[in-house]
């Protein structure tokens, strides 16, 4: 298959962005996919999340260096310790980059001239972390993406937010990513909650086809598996959560097989 590029965006914290962009690369790993993972976010949850240390580090790359001075992206590509899973890292250098792109929105193509490499055309898949603004880092793994993944809490204030983030989907559309679609995806979900049972059912409304199916719960492993260091595919691969990014994985997987056979013709 052709490699896809997914960008998990959120104006909100707190959404599980970081934990869906693990999870999810977890997923793909254990189906034998090649995927590599790109930090843009300057707290660096991400590369911290897959057990990736850059300090002491022989990392002296980051994906600020590869928007910065329009390095491929496989220069600043390193192997995790999990199978099939490269990173792009993250750093503190990102928040210069922020600042140095502010108004140039001619720059938020950057990372997709980067990852449009021969080798990165290896991977199967690259998932974007992005940091929780809607400035030009995201503005730039927007503008390289295929698809925008959305986390949302099933709470008043996090589906509100959505309506700011997808305002931005539709910025890059008219711009720089005109193929740009978007998927949103409610995490941390409690089914006996009243009150996320209703969130869950507007959303539904309002948005059709374009909410996953799959929903992710609330689970204490999600938290543990960050500390670790690994996807919660590889630390729990037997719980809820494990197998709702499984469920997440495949659904995906099949949105792009309707996306391969619809440019066919």
């Amino acid at each position: 298959m052709a490699r896809f590029t997914i960008s998990v965006t959120g104006q909100k914290g707190g959404i599980a962005k970081t934990t869906t962009a693990l999870g999810l690369a977890g997923a793909f790993a254990e189906q034998g996919k090649r995927v590599l993972l790109v930090d843009l976010d300057p707290q660096g949850n991400l590369t911290l999340g897959i057990g990736f240390q850059t300090n002491g580090n022989s990392a002296n790359l980051t994906a600020a260096d590869v928007l910065l001075k329009g390095l491929p992206a496989q220069n600043a590509a390193y192997p995790t310790k999990v199978q099939n899973i490269d990173l792009i890292p993250a750093s503190l250098t990102l928040r210069l980059t922020e600042r140095y792109f502010a108004g140039r929105p001619s720059q938020y193509g950057a990372l997709r001239k980067a990852l449009d490499s021969p080798k990165c055309q290896d991977y199967d898949y690259v998932i974007i972390d992005s940091p929780p603004s809607l400035g030009a880092l995201t503005g730039n793994a927007l503008t390289a993406a295929d698809l925008a993944l959305l986390p949302t809490q099933a709470e008043y204030f996090s589906a509100y937010a959505l309506k700011t983030t997808l305002q931005m989907v539709e910025t890059v559309r008219r711009g720089t990513n005109p193929h740009l679609a978007y998927r949103i995806l409610i995490t941390m979900f409690r089914r006996r909650n009243r009150a996320h049972a209703i969130i869950r059912a507007r959303l539904e409304a309002t948005f059709g086809n374009g909410l996953c199916k799959t929903v992710i719960e609330t689970d204490t492993k999600l938290r543990e598996s960050a500390i670790i260091g690994l996807p919660i595919t590889h630390f729990a691969p037997k719980t809820r959560s494990a197998m709702q990014y499984r469920e997440l994985a495949k659904e995906l997987a099949a949105y792009v097989q309707e996306e391969k056979v619809r440019k066919a013709y």
